[in-house]
């Protein structure tokens, strides 16, 4: 690669970091071509990029970026492939599902909405984030929880008012 295409390949990076705040980081070595195949269609019907890089480059990728990654650069080793997605749990799920059938992919780190989470030890609670629409619907069925709970007492009331003035 010359020091051109390194520099588009960087700047491309930067800009795929910059659209984003939702990025997960892993270890994909290993899979054989069938499963990374999957893999990848797993990834695509979930509406997840899925690409694999060179550690130089998306190290310096995070570091031209206006993001803070903190330590997340420090897990860029051996074979990388990075999950850029809309939904923060996403990629924790697919990875999760993976490794029902493999070790593999294996997580080093993430970053999320401005917080870096780095282990695959991080997976468990990554996967079951919630989404901003799911946190929404919790929200809004909260709110409507004690309404409900009133129109329906009322509602009781009133139906056994009028069965006694009959």
């Amino acid at each position: 690669m010359t020091r051109e295409e390194k520099s588009i390949a960087i700047e491309n990076l930067t800009a795929q970091l910059a659209g984003t705040n939702i990025i997960y980081i892993s270890d994909i070595s290993g899979l054989n071509a069938e499963t990374t195949s999957n893999l990848r269609r797993a990834c695509f019907k979930a509406g997840i990029k899925l690409e694999v890089v060179k550690n130089t480059l998306l190290a310096k990728a995070m570091e031209a970026s206006a993001n803070d990654y903190g330590d997340l650069p420090t897990v860029l080793s051996g074979n990388s492939a990075i999950f850029i997605s809309d939904v923060a749990n996403a990629p924790g799920k697919i990875i999760k599902d993976f490794r029902k059938k493999s070790d593999k992919p294996v997580l080093k780190g993430a970053y999320i909405n401005s917080e870096v989470y780095i282990g695959d030890n991080q997976l468990d609670a990554l996967a079951t984030i919630k989404s901003k629409e799911e946190l929404i619907g919790e929200i809004i069925g909260l709110l409507q929880s004690p309404a409900q709970r009133i129109i329906s007492a009322l509602q009781n009331k009133f139906a056994g008012s009028e069965e006694g003035a009959e």
